[in-house]
């Protein structure tokens, strides 16, 4: 794999304008250049992006019916953190923007786990993990 791989996330939504905007609550952007009526290119981290597309333009894409998040899961996205105090901001700013919680807080010592359903029910992972754990 080349090291200037970028990684898109494509997920479908049924309200762009609410997706843009509660993700733009918990401080995420939007790529300008890949952001129009059917989709909205977010910013992630440097070369990582999740891609908000419409349901409807997002069914252009596959063949497959396109999943309830809401119902069901087909994907957990994972977000690491820079502290175990942001891992608690994230969830607390998704909560107030519209979003909820799908479980408790897990600390399992070297790490800390929570996360948070979006919308439209895609579910968020965000943790912490101590750098001295890993080897």
């Amino acid at each position: 794999m080349a090291a200037d791989t970028n990684i898109f996330v494509n997920l479908p939504v049924k309200d762009l304008n609410r997706s843009k905007d509660f993700f733009g609550k918990l401080g995420f952007a939007f790529h300008p250049q890949f952001t129009d009526d059917n989709a909205a290119c977010m910013i992630i981290g440097e070369k990582i992006y999740s891609m908000l597309i419409t349901e409807k333009y997002f069914a252009t894409f596959t063949p497959k019916a396109i999943a309830d998040a809401s119902k069901t899961s087909e994907v957990l996205i994972a977000l690491s953190c820079g502290s175990r105090e942001e891992v608690g901001e994230m969830v607390a700013k998704a909560v107030a923007a519209g979003g909820k919680t799908y479980n408790e807080a897990k600390d399992h010592g070297f790490m800390l786990q929570h996360g948070f359903e979006d919308p439209d029910g895609h579910i968020w992972e965000v943790f912490y993990m101590d750098p001295s754990f890993v080897q």
